[in-house]
């Protein structure tokens, strides 16, 4: 290994193009989601309760990920996931009930798929400190880059071979990119006799370095732990609501098909930008002034949803939408490190994404149901409204934890 090339870089590669894997496929269900209705004749809600069971799994084995990335490293760990997140996919290929549909996507790439964040941006955050925002940054951009190509390739095949076949290429190209990427990870830089990038100019009194920080129990007992955990459930409220119906809703608003996979895809376009743009702005910032830009992002982008009439606004809202939605995932993790230090980053930062996690799952079941009582997205939008307002004042809330310097 080249003294002159930090192998923290490779860390970043790797949890990159893991996390295109991981979020393509994500953004890819809902390429499927009118195809399930066409063929099967299920219900919104039916179809993105899946979803919601999948975010929830995700969630709560997400802490259990969390522990384990921090006890045995990311490299067994995303190893096991990667495996039965691509199983899940490849089971689908068969399905035609809707208990196969929550049994396989629901709960089995809930499982594989909890590890794509805590896993990747808590190794990323022990191998950093100075640049810690852009290099966690970088590494979510391989989602957004996933969000763009996963979906676009998926409708590609749902219309050469439907969508069975789709789910089923899916699932070998995740197995092997996932486990194949897995290799390259490395729990922190002292397993190869390294330190993190810029410990060396930090103070003796700084939480910065691989093992230092607050353990959880410490944690839970700072308000701002919970302002992070409430904020983040927040965020992923609206976010994956929007990942799951603006395909359906598009097309409701008169959209093609191909033309509402376009605006899912745009959001992933436009979300590298606010990965590495608002995770470089973190380097400069507080968390405060961070999570404050993308929730006024995101507010400005919900108001906008629900006051265009023209469906080609709709790539407008994307746009704005995407460098929020980018961002939110790029602030995460260095806001736990930040706060909190790397000792027990794993297990502190499943906890907060846990709370997130539940948003996700609440939000796209509500508003499945919603517009399946209602027939239209308009009460699904004005509750994601409040929740970025809430969102915000929360984040307005954060301050310096000058304790954990001590």
């Amino acid at each position: 290994m080249s003294r002159n090339f930090f192998y923290g870089y490779r860390i970043v590669a790797a949890s990159s193009v893991i996390q295109m894997m991981y979020l393509g496929c994500v953004f890819a269900y809902g390429v499927f989601f009118p195809e399930f209705e066409a063929e099967f004749g299920w219900s919104r809600t039916t179809i993105s309760g899946a979803a919601s069971l999948n975010f929830f799994v995700m969630g709560v084995f997400g802490i259990v990920i969390g522990g384990a990335t921090d006890r045995f490293g990311p490299r067994v760990v995303l190893t096991i996931a990667g495996v039965m997140y691509a199983v899940g996919y490849l089971l689908m290929y068969r399905m035609t009930t809707t208990w196969e549909l929550y049994l396989f996507y629901g709960l089995l790439c809930g499982l594989g798929i909890a590890a794509h964040e805590i896993a990747t941006l808590s190794t990323v955050a022990r191998w950093f400190i100075r640049q810690r925002g852009l290099m966690s940054g970088i590494a979510k951009a391989g989602a957004g880059i996933g969000q763009i190509l996963v979906p676009l390739v998926a409708a590609a095949l749902v219309m050469a071979y439907g969508w069975r076949h789709a789910c089923l290429l899916i699932g070998v190209v995740a197995l092997i990119v996932i486990v194949a990427m897995a290799q390259l990870m490395r729990r922190d830089p002292a397993g190869l006799g390294l330190r993190p990038l810029g410990a060396e100019k930090n103070g003796t009194g700084a939480v910065e370095h691989t093992a230092d920080g607050l353990n959880l129990k410490e944690a839970i007992a700072r308000r701002q732990f919970w302002i992070l955990c409430l904020a983040k459930l927040s965020d992923m409220f609206c976010l994956f609501t929007i990942v799951t119906h603006i395909v359906p809703h598009g097309i409701d608003q008169g959209l093609t098909h191909s033309m509402a996979v376009m605006v899912l895809s745009t959001i992933g376009g436009c979300s590298i930008l606010g990965r590495i743009l608002l995770g470089a702005a973190f380097d400069r910032l507080s968390a405060r002034s961070s999570l404050m830009i993308c929730f006024a992002l995101l507010l400005t982008s919900l108001i906008l949803l629900q006051t265009s009439n023209d469906p080609r606004l709709l790539f407008l809202f994307a746009l704005i939408y995407g460098v929020a939605h980018g961002g939110f995932f790029a602030v995460a993790s260095p806001s736990v490190a930040n706060y909190f230090g790397t000792r027990s980053h794993g297990l502190i930062f499943g906890v907060v994404f846990f709370a997130g996690t539940l948003g996700g799952t609440v939000g796209p079941l509500l508003s499945g149901k919603i517009f399946d009582l209602t027939g239209s997205y308009d009460i699904a939008f004005l509750l994601l409204t409040g929740f970025a307002v809430f969102g915000l004042l929360l984040a307005s809330g954060l301050r310096p934890l000058t304790a954990v310097s001590q």
